[in-house]
């Protein structure tokens, strides 16, 4: 057995489910269940039909590649939504569809990564998705969280990082925008951590699964190709992006996202894939090419999202210190108690389920970082939503 699964922690359902193992909730309310980020909004029905429609090629061994029509289709879509330089992302060469980026993010740093090194790390943001974590233990590397703390907006502390660490580092993690916090990393800051990959020789591999549910239409987050090619890195050296139809477009259950970046990158992952055994099947490819080729379903997901948020913090104001996040469907509210014993208290007196910022957090030095604060999935009906907002105010004394 590998040895290094002993060092993988419970993931944080599990530990929420122990947590309130002896919890009884309130049955006189309907339970709502804030804790997981999984879109409750409908998937898009012109997206199902081409599922539906090119389900004769199960009787096909898919490409590990993925078809060409749709690394053409994903690279022709980050390039409108980042602007980055016609031509610039080849189809063939820059981009690798995925089975949902969940696998992915965990199997680069399989492929990435060289335990041979001395004394070699993976950095990652705390608090986190417990994901890079076990990616890193399990290809034997020692993770390197640095923190996004509420004094900073949620940014990376880059400064925190000395020059010898940063040269122990092989690859990065970086998740914008946040999960939990919805912080989206600027521009500048995006720049300067790829000054720091080419002279570290690191690689970036930045999440950006949330980067289509934001609040503004004309400010939509900046991704970190985008980044790389405004200060001229147009082969985007030592970068990958992360990308999903998940929250986009409301598929989490279709599995389908991509990666993109520099050529040398996506060919060593290929080829790792090509034997991982994790090729797109026919019919997700073609419901795929239909779901990245549309914006209008974004549009209307997003504008539920809006009114979303508008109901939930006009209810939340008055109790709680938060403001609408950059992008995402979190709110990552402040306590002034143990969000352990809060999160109980939702349970046993309101039956709303929420996960503890401790939870999706490494105590490297006091505090843990999610310590006083929890996670709220706005993924339920908005009249749900505002409901357990509702109840949650309830439990807080003040205003």
């Amino acid at each position: 057995m590998n040895p290094n699964l002993n060092k993988l922690q419970p993931y944080p359902f599990q530990r929420l489910k122990t947590l309130c193992s002896d919890v009884t909730p309130n049955a006189d309310l309907t339970s709502i269940d804030l804790s997981i980020g999984e879109p409750k909004h409908s998937p898009p029905q012109f997206v199902l039909e081409a599922l539906q429609q090119a389900l004769a090629g199960v009787s096909k061994y898919p490409p590990t590649p993925g078809s060409l029509p749709l690394r053409e289709t994903i690279a022709a879509w980050i390039t409108r939504r980042f602007k980055l330089p016609p031509g610039s992302l080849s189809p063939a060469d820059n981009v690798l569809p995925v089975n949902g980026t969940r696998e992915a993010l965990f199997a680069i740093a399989q492929c990435l990564f060289d335990p041979s090194a001395k004394k070699p790390l993976i950095a990652m943001p705390n608090p986190f998705y417990q994901i890079y974590e076990g990616a890193a233990l399990l290809a034997g590397a020692s993770p390197l969280f640095y923190n996004t703390p509420a004094a900073l907006q949620y940014q990376p502390d880059l400064d925190s990082i000395a020059p010898q660490t940063w040269k122990q580092c092989q690859l990065i993690y970086l998740c914008t925008p946040g999960n939990p916090s919805g912080a989206v990393v600027p521009q500048k800051t995006l720049q300067r951590l790829i000054e720091l990959a080419i002279e570290h020789d690191f690689v970036i591999v930045s999440d950006e699964c949330y980067s289509e549910i934001y609040p503004d239409e004309h400010a939509p987050p900046v991704g970190l190709l985008e980044a790389a090619a405004a200060m001229g890195n147009t082969d985007y050296s030592h970068c990958l992006v992360f990308n999903s139809l998940s929250k986009r477009s409301n598929l989490p259950g279709l599995r389908s996202g991509f990666v993109a970046g520099h050529q040398s990158l996506i060919k060593a992952f290929l080829l790792y894939r090509t034997y991982h055994g994790c090729a797109m099947p026919v019919h997700t490819d073609a419901a795929s090419r239909a779901a990245w080729n549309d914006e209008q379903h974004v549009l209307e997901n997003r504008r539920q999202y809006r009114g979303k948020y508008s109901s939930v913090l006009k209810v939340l104001d008055p109790k709680l210190a938060l403001t609408q996040p950059d992008a995402g469907f979190f709110l990552w509210p402040q306590l002034e108690i143990s969000d352990t014993d809060f999160t109980r208290r939702c349970l046993a007196e309101k039956n709303v389920r929420v996960l503890p910022g401790s939870y999706l957090s490494r105590t490297v030095d006091n505090p843990n970082p999610g310590e006083g604060q929890i996670r709220m999935a706005l993924v339920a009906p908005t009249e749900q939503c505002v409901e357990a907002a509702q109840r949650i105010a309830d439990l807080i004394p003040g205003n």
